[in-house]
């Protein structure tokens, strides 16, 4: 996987902009967040109250979308 729950939010989005999509449907609009910048990938998915496996399901889904661009 090239996005780990240890990504921060931030990175991800500025190396895989593809990546506010997946987050925007999941319920997660952090993409402007100043947190984005210091949070991980689990921090801010736990702070918006999704489980182990919805964080794990929306990573298969992020690293999808990397592979597409």
């Amino acid at each position: 996987m090239k996005i780990t729950k240890d990504t921060i939010i931030g990175e991800c989005l500025a190396k895989y902009p593809k990546t506010a999509e997946v987050l925007f449907e999941s319920g997660i609009h952090c993409v402007g967040c100043f947190a984005a910048n210091v949070e991980t990938i689990e921090m801010g998915l736990k702070s918006h109250g999704l489980s182990e496996d919805d964080i794990e399901e929306i990573l298969v889904k992020l690293n999808k979308v990397t592979n597409e661009e």
